[in-house]
C-alpha cells in the first residue's frame, strides 16, 4: 500500500509526463510541486514506485515515466470524474445545436469528442428497438429513377435509390399510399414481416414497381445501425508521432477492424458510467499500447449503444473521462426528448 506522499508523487509524474511528453525527474517535481521534501527523498520514493511497477526509467540517467499499472492507480484514485469547464460545456453545446436526425447526431458527437479530447473518437449508432415507422416517401426523380425515404419515430431518416422501370407518377403515388397505410406505426421487425405479406396482396399493376421498392424498404428496416460505428479525429494522432510504432500505428490498424472496435467499445463501456481500459488490459493485442475511455448512452432497453475515445496511454485521463461522460449524457438526453 502506497502512502499519501508516494501517491502524490505518482500523480505528479503522470500529470507532468502527459503534459510535457518527457520523462520526469525528482528535481523537476520538487520545483513544480509543493512536496515539502528534498530531491533525495523524492528519489527514494520514486525508487519504491519503480520497484513496485508503477513507474519505469526508459533510459539510463533519464527521469521516470508511468507504466500501465501506474496509470491504472492514477485513474482509480481520481475519486470522481471532474466536471467540465464552462468553455468545454459551451463547445459541446455549440456542436450539438441544430441536430436534425440520428445521422447528424452521431456525426456531431464524433466531432465534439475528437475536438474536446484531442483523441480518436468512436461512436456506435444507437440501437433503436423501440422506434416505429413514421412516414414513407417515394419520390419520382425522372429518367427512370426514384428515391425511397423512410422516416422513423426517433428522427432517423434512411434513403435508398430505386429503378422505376416503366412506372409513372400515378403508380408511384399509389404504392406510396399503400406502403404508408400498411407500415406506418410498425417496428422494424414487424415492418419486415408486413412487407413480405404486402407483396402478395398488391395488384398486378404494381408488381414490377413493388418488386424493386418493397425489398429496399425491408433492407432499410433490417439495418438498425447496431453494428455501425463512426470514427473521427484521426489527425489527432499526429501529436504522438514520436510514438508511431508503439501507439499510432496500432490505433490506425485497429480502426480498420470496426467489428473489433465495436466489441471493445461495448466491453469497456458501462451502463451510463465512464470506464477506462489501459494498455495491457486490452484483450486485443495490437491495442495494448493504447487506452480506451468509453461510456454507454441511451435511455433504457430500447435505446442503447456506446461511445468513447482511443489513444496512446499518455492521455489526459481526467479531462478525457469528463468529456466522454458529458457527451454521453447529452446524447442520452437528446434521444429521451426525441
Amino acid at each position: 500500500m502506497l502512502d499519501d506522499r508516494k501517491l502524490t508523487i505518482l500523480r505528479a509524474i503522470v500529470t507532468d509526463y502527459v503534459s510535457m511528453r518527457e520523462p520526469v525527474g525528482s528535481r523537476a517535481l520538487v520545483e513544480r510541486y509543493d512536496l515539502d521534501v528534498s530531491p533525495a527523498t523524492v528519489r527514494n520514493d520514486m525508487a519504491v514506485l519503480e520497484e513496485e511497477g508503477y513507474i519505469t526509467q526508459p533510459h539510463t540517467s533519464a527521469g521516470r515515466i508511468p507504466t500501465d499499472k501506474g496509470y491504472r492507480l492514477f485513474v482509480d484514485r481520481l475519486g470522481a470524474v471532474k466536471p467540465l469547464s464552462p468553455a468545454e460545456r459551451r463547445a459541446i453545446q455549440s456542436f450539438m445545436d441544430g441536430v436534425s436526425d440520428i445521422d447528424d447526431l452521431v456525426a456531431k458527437t464524433v466531432r465534439a469528442l475528437a475536438q474536446i479530447t484531442h483523441q480518436v473518437a468512436i461512436v456506435q449508432y444507437p440501437v433503436l428497438t423501440n422506434s416505429v415507422i413514421r412516414h414513407i416517401e417515394l419520390v419520382h426523380l425522372g429518367a427512370g429513377r426514384g428515391l425511397l425515404i423512410v422516416v422513423n419515430s426517433s428522427g432517423q431518416v434512411d434513403q435508398h435509390p430505386f429503378d422505376l422501370g416503366t412506372a409513372d407518377e400515378s403508380l408511384v403515388a399509389d404504392l406510396r399510399g399503400r406502403l404508408n397505410v400498411a407500415l406506418v406505426g410498425l417496428s422494424p421487425t414487424a415492418a419486415c414481416a408486413r412487407v413480405d405479406q404486402l407483396l402478395t396482396e398488391l395488384p398486378e399493376s404494381l408488381a414490377e414497381l413493388a418488386a424493386t421498392v418493397c425489398p429496399a424498404v425491408k433492407d432499410l428496416q433490417a439495418d438498425t445501425h447496431s453494428t455501425r460505428v463512426v470514427i473521427g479525429g484521426v489527425p489527432n494522432l499526429t501529436r504522438f508521432a514520436d510514438q508511431y510504432d508503439t501507439a499510432v500505428r496500432p490505433v490506425l490498424e485497429a480502426l480498420e477492424e470496426q467489428v473489433v472496435l465495436l466489441k471493445l467499445l461495448g466491453e469497456v463501456a458501462g451502463a451510463g458510467e465512464v470506464n477506462v481500459r489501459i494498455g495491457q488490459e486490452n484483450p486485443y493485442e495490437p491495442l495494448r499500447t493504447t487506452s480506451m475511455v468509453a461510456s454507454g448512452y441511451g435511455v433504457g432497453p430500447g435505446q442503447h449503444a456506446s461511445l468513447g475515445v482511443v489513444g496512446p496511454t499518455r492521455m489526459d485521463y481526467p479531462s478525457t473521462m469528463a468529456a466522454v461522460r458529458a457527451v454521453a449524457r447529452y446524447i442520452s438526453r437528446y434521444l429521451a426528448e426525441g
